[in-house]
């Protein structure tokens, strides 16, 4: 069985679009999953002040056909997390929101987003992530990469990467602005970052 994980798409249509064109060409047969943040809040963390709003497009961005372009189970990212603390509506896509789980498991993966792990530091990267599973295919930094206990791999798109071992951490990149996705074969635990 093999999965198309993409994420981080910040409600950019386009994008996706060219991203799950690029997966039909590729991987027909994949069966496409997210890792969240799949739309765009348009209100910061930091003008966050407990206000609540009763339109949904009011706190994010959805264009034209952009819904259901989301065909996919997905986690949820801090996107969504801040759509929902935002709004107080009975609107159908915030119940969606509502229902996206944190994490999920495909087989002996795990999917999350990352947000809930410790970032900081110049570059702004990964410190510190809490894992009981592995591999965890996760998102949030909009950067392609893959850890093995800490310690990152240089990787190349459509070179297969083992995912076998302890904490291998593996970064499915960003649909927004750079089109990037990856492929994981259960069967040959293996992934291919991809690039559409």
């Amino acid at each position: 069985m093999k999965y198309a994980l993409l994420g981080d798409i910040h409600s950019s249509k386009e994008d996706l679009d060219a991203v799950l064109d690029d997966i039909e060409a590729k991987a027909p047969d994949a069966i496409r999953v997210g890792t969240g943040d799949l739309f765009e809040c348009t209100i910061s963390k930091k003008d966050v002040k407990g206000q609540t709003y009763t339109k949904m497009e009011d706190v994010m961005l959805l264009p034209d056909g952009f819904e259901e372009l989301l065909t996919f189970l997905s986690v949820r990212g801090n996107q969504e997390e801040r759509i929902l603390q935002l709004t107080e509506t009975a609107d159908v896509l915030r119940e969606k929101l509502a229902t996206m789980p944190e994490t999920f498991s495909l087989s002996e993966a795990e999917i999350v987003h990352g947000h809930q792990w410790q970032w900081g530091g110049e570059p702004w990267s990964l410190i510190r992530a809490d894992v009981e599973r592995t591999p965890v295919f996760y998102g949030h930094s909009h950067k392609s990469g893959l850890r093995r206990r800490g310690v990152e791999t240089p990787i190349e798109f459509g070179t297969p990467y083992p995912v076998t071992g302890e904490e291998v951490l593996v970064n499915v990149g960003a649909v927004v602005g750079d089109r990037e996705w990856a492929l994981y074969d259960l069967a040959d635990q293996t992934v291919t970052f991809m690039k559409a």
